[in-house]
């Protein structure tokens, strides 16, 4: 058994030509992420905690989300022995460009106890890994035997095209909290009401860098969750201060009673705490 400590690469890496300048590096395989765009964005991950005003690349991305219901009962053996075959699937399935999970902080009125988040390259990569033999069985001998329920959302956002946001590496991703908020918007409302909702939601995480490292958000294309959840929210605070500080802001309530809330029929907001998991390579 190999033991490797999460804050540093592994030792074979995954090679994206389009980033000539830090080749070799996050990773085991070869293909690229796909779907370059220029834009001009304000970065929210500026090291000084002031907005940036850049032109920046903006690269397509797959985001997956995954919430579980343990089982009672479940003993701190059989949630380690989840959480790590969860997190060093990484390492032996193709396509995952970043991960975090942990237990949710709070009882969700759903009764979700865990939850996972992924990123993959692309629609397809993410289909073949659904596909997975390795998947499958990882799912049934170390998740399926110690949950009693669980949800798949998945939707397509960007990123700033720069390897420490689209990895998700460096020391501020190594803590933090994970804030993700599922939404069933009503029917009537697809389309410009929910657009406009999401981006005034959106430029409010812009403006709050020294609070959030990163926000995404899209529709949610899984057919098994799709009518439950239409969209999914996916947004890396700095920590649990500044969850806190963001969620209780005039701004953020603002956007919220104005924006999202008259048009969605379902929510759910979940949060859990990113700390170094699964050091051991199962």
């Amino acid at each position: 058994m190999v033991v490797l400590p999460l804050s540093h690469p592994m030792p074979q890496a995954l090679t994206f030509r389009s980033f000539p300048v830090y080749s070799n590096v996050y990773g085991r395989h070869g293909n690229g992420i796909t779907g370059r765009k220029q834009f001009t964005v304000f970065s929210c991950a500026n090291g000084n905690g002031q907005r940036e005003r850049n032109p920046l690349r903006r690269r397509e991305v797959v985001e997956h989300i995954c919430l579980l219901k343990g089982n009672k009962g479940l003993s701190d053996d059989e949630e380690k022995d989840m959480l790590d075959y969860l997190y060093t699937s990484q390492y032996q399935l193709r396509g995952i460009v970043a991960i975090s999970l942990g237990q949710i902080s709070a009882q969700t009125k759903e009764d979700y106890t865990h939850a996972v988040f992924m990123r993959f390259q692309s629609k397809e990569i993410l289909a073949k890994f659904y596909e997975s033999p390795l998947y499958l069985q990882l799912m049934k001998e170390h998740v399926l035997p110690y949950c009693h329920g669980l949800i798949n959302v998945d939707y397509e956002s960007e990123v700033e095209d720069d390897v420490l946001h689209i990895f998700r590496k460096g020391e501020e991703y190594n803590y933090g909290v994970e804030f993700v908020l599922l939404i069933a918007f009503v029917e009537a409302s697809i389309g410009g009401p929910v657009r406009d909702a999401l981006i005034s939601l959106q430029e409010l995480t812009i403006e709050h860098p020294s609070l959030i490292l990163q926000c995404t958000q899209g529709s949610n294309f899984n057919s098994n969750s799709s009518e439950e959840y239409t969209h999914g929210v996916v947004i890396r605070f700095r920590s649990l201060d500044a969850l806190e500080i963001f969620l209780s802001s005039s701004r953020y309530k603002d956007v919220w009673e104005s924006k999202l809330q008259p048009i969605a029929k379902k929510t759910l907001a979940i949060h859990f705490s990113v700390d170094p998991v699964g050091t051991e390579i199962m």
